[in-house]
């Protein structure tokens, strides 16, 4: 499935990259921008964008799920805003509308039904997926440098599988497994990155 922007003749698509937090997604979208140049455009992360400009963050359940929603629909109209500002280039999603069901207490179904969508709806919005699978699941701390993120090891473990179940339903799913050595991980990344750009005539 290949996005259209129906004001140009040239082909727009979205490749997400998403996974369990302290993955690398973040800094592998900054380097893949910077290697690839202006063929793509990068739409940051909705939740980070929101908390770190003084969002509120509450821990009750009602707040988390009002939150929640919030993130959905900044990220869904930040990617069409981008999407209408850059046609013909690839947009590299840091995460995607899915996450948001992954963080749901209530579980993927409720929160589709709360946001009005579905996770076939969703998926179709984008042309492939690469995941990147938490450091966590190697038992390495995930800090970072992000001071947004409050998960500990355990959290991000079991985040990343409650990613993995919604995303690997995309037909273009492609899984970037832990590595020790985060260049190797990223030079995996990078070469899948190329060949769906390739599939997509990018």
């Amino acid at each position: 499935m290949l996005l259209y922007d129906k004001d140009s003749s040239k082909r727009c698509s979205r490749i997400v990259l998403t996974g369990g937090p302290g993955g690398g997604k973040t800094t592998a979208a900054d380097l893949f921008r910077r290697e690839i140049g202006e063929r793509v455009v990068v739409v940051p992360e909705t939740a980070t964008m929101l908390f770190a400009g003084g969002f509120p963050r509450v821990d009750n359940l009602h707040a988390r799920q009002a939150a929640q929603q919030a993130i959905f629909h900044v990220q869904r109209n930040l990617e069409d805003i981008q999407f209408a500002n850059y046609p013909g280039r690839i947009l590299l999603c840091d995460r995607g509308t899915v996450d948001g069901a992954a963080y749901w207490t209530d579980g993927p179904d409720e929160f589709f039904l709360k946001v009005g969508s579905s996770l076939e709806v969703e998926l179709k919005r984008y042309d492939a997926v690469l995941f990147f699978e938490s450091a966590a699941v190697g038992g390495l701390e995930i800090e970072g440098g992000n001071p947004q993120r409050i998960e500990d090891i355990e959290d991000a473990k079991a985040l990343d599988l409650r990613l993995r179940k919604l995303w690997s339903a995309h037909p273009n799913y492609f899984f970037i497994p832990h590595n020790s050595s985060f260049f190797q991980k990223i030079t995996f990344a990078f070469a899948a990155l190329e060949n769906f750009i390739g599939q997509l005539g990018g």
